[in-house]
């Protein structure tokens, strides 16, 4: 890239078929809408039907959207998944691993269903379908691939252990994979986000002394809303971050400044 060739159109994703699952709700859904306003069709993968805002959201920008249901704790799933968007769209330029869940308990009786279920979505899931999604990027030599992490991939946390070392593990996976596809032009860049207005954050943000107590933590002096996420997703999966590989990027209000 050189000063003269750069313009705004680096940021453009027209034409771009992208890959979000859990892209129905919450940040997944921001993502998924701020990637068709950069111009992107979207192909969402999600484990529930409750889609409908979501496909209206999208359509108003004029890209078209396409919902799969599907399990990703499921192995068989997966390549059913790539199958399905190579059938609807013939290509693959960005994969979003967005779909994650959470479940609470102190460490002393934590249970190992819990343990399984977490590692199984938040970790594997993201292992497979991006090795999945990868062999497809590969033959054209070209991709973005965007994990999302936490503040928990930095930090320890309590009363979410699996939650913490899946994380973590997203942080690994995502050096790991830019280590070895970056000689195909195949980008694996992180976001880490702070903390989120969204369904799962809503008992914290209930609890006046917990939300104080985060709140207090924030430089920006307030939760994100997912879109404060939007931004980045479209810069990590454009042409404009073609030279970042491996890096776990906090939007976070500066909670990690602290």
């Amino acid at each position: 890239m050189s000063l003269e060739n750069f313009s705004l159109d680096y940021f453009s994703l027209t034409n771009k078929v992208a890959i979000v699952t859990g892209g129905n709700t919450g940040l997944g859904q921001g993502y998924a809408v701020a990637l068709a306003k950069a111009g992107a069709d979207i192909f969402i993968v999600a484990h529930n039907t409750d889609w409908d805002e979501t496909r209206e959201l999208i359509e108003e920008t004029g890209r078209s959207v396409h919902f799969y249901q599907a399990d990703l704790t499921v192995r068989e799933n997966i390549h059913q998944i790539v199958e399905e968007c190579l059938r609807v769209y013939g290509k693959i330029d960005i994969l979003v691993n967005n779909a994650g869940t959470i479940r609470r308990a102190p460490l002393l009786e934590y249970k190992e269903d819990d343990w399984n279920a977490v590692m199984d979505i938040n970790l594997n899931a993201v292992y497979f379908l991006s090795q999945e999604v990868a062999k497809v990027m590969v033959e054209h030599k070209s991709g973005k691939i965007i994990n999302v992490g936490s503040m928990l991939s930095f930090q320890g946390g309590k009363f979410i252990p699996p939650y913490t070392a899946s994380k973590h593990g997203v942080a690994g996976l995502t050096k790991a994979f830019a280590n070895e596809l970056g000689q195909y032009n195949i980008q694996i860049n992180a976001i880490a986000p702070g903390y989120i207005e969204t369904a799962n954050t809503a008992p914290i943000r209930a609890d006046e002394e917990r939300n104080a107590e985060i709140l207090s933590r924030i430089p920006a002096g307030r939760w994100a809303s997912p879109a404060d996420l939007m931004g980045v997703m479209v810069f990590l999966a454009s042409k404009a971050s073609d030279y970042m590989n491996g890096h776990i990027l906090a939007v976070d209000g500066g909670w990690l400044a602290r």
